[in-house]
């Protein structure tokens, strides 16, 4: 008589689930929808996929989708549509290809693509450090930069992913969302109030001075901190307790 053996008893791992399928967005009303060349949407066990809205000059402020690879990557982007000068960004916006050291034919997309309002558009290559390290992904970045035509950009940047910690990255979230939902009274009784006061250490120690409530003071100097007259460490959650400067 054969016996049955409990996939448990013999085998330690876990059965191997089918592939996640890409995900796929249906038109969103009045979003524009994800232009990239390369939908980078898959299952990674070392990266987490962000979705995301964002708004540009270049697109009339009109919401659009934009699909990162990675955290840090998203960061980065955020990075940039908080800077006044930046005028547009896409993400995924082309492919390159170039002959790898084994001799295989290699297909690469680059990350984003930030266009200022000079008119300046910049490459960037974003990477975690450890691959950065490495001898063979420095000669893979000069490959990839021969085998850009140069009427794509202007230039290109290499972007340690190490210098996105997690909670500068959460802290750039919050820093769009406060840029994008803008209140100029608040933005300017907080400054008033913060060129005007010697006793303040922290931020919380602008609530009582300013003549609004704490919600829009708080939501105020995230905005000034993203324009760069407050200063703050990033790389810290900015919160009330946290160590703000003005900017002279």
């Amino acid at each position: 008589m054969s016996e049955i053996i409990d996939h448990d008893t013999w085998n330690y791992s876990l059965p191997k689930s089918a592939v996640a399928p890409k995900i796929h967005l249906g038109p969103i009303h009045g979003v524009l929808p994800y232009d990239g060349v390369r939908n980078p949407s898959g299952r990674s066990a070392t990266s987490q996929k962000v979705f995301l809205a964002y708004r540009t000059r270049a697109n009339n402020w009109t919401p659009k989708v934009g699909v990162a690879e990675s955290a840090a990557e998203a960061a980065v982007a955020l990075e940039a549509l908080i800077a006044p000068s930046t005028d547009d960004i896409r993400f995924q916006p082309l492919s390159v290809h170039y002959t790898g050291e084994s001799g295989r034919r290699v297909t690469y997309t680059h990350d984003l693509l930030i266009t200022s309002t000079s008119g300046h558009r910049r490459l960037v290559f974003v990477r975690n450090e450890h691959s950065l390290s490495k001898p063979a992904t420095i000669r893979s970045i000069k490959e990839i930069v021969k085998a850009t035509p140069r009427g794509e950009a202007d230039d290109m940047i290499v972007v340690n992913a190490a210098d996105y910690p997690r909670a500068r990255r959460d802290n750039l979230f919050r820093l769009h969302h406060f840029v994008f939902s803008p209140d100029p009274e608040a933005d300017e009784i907080v400054w008033h109030v913060a060129t005007r006061t010697r006793s303040f250490y922290y931020m919380r120690d602008l609530f009582p001075k300013a003549p609004i409530s704490a919600p829009r003071v708080f939501a105020a100097c995230h905005r000034l901190v993203a324009r760069q007259r407050l200063h703050a460490n990033l790389n810290h959650v900015l919160w009330e307790y946290s160590r703000l400067d003005v900017r002279t």
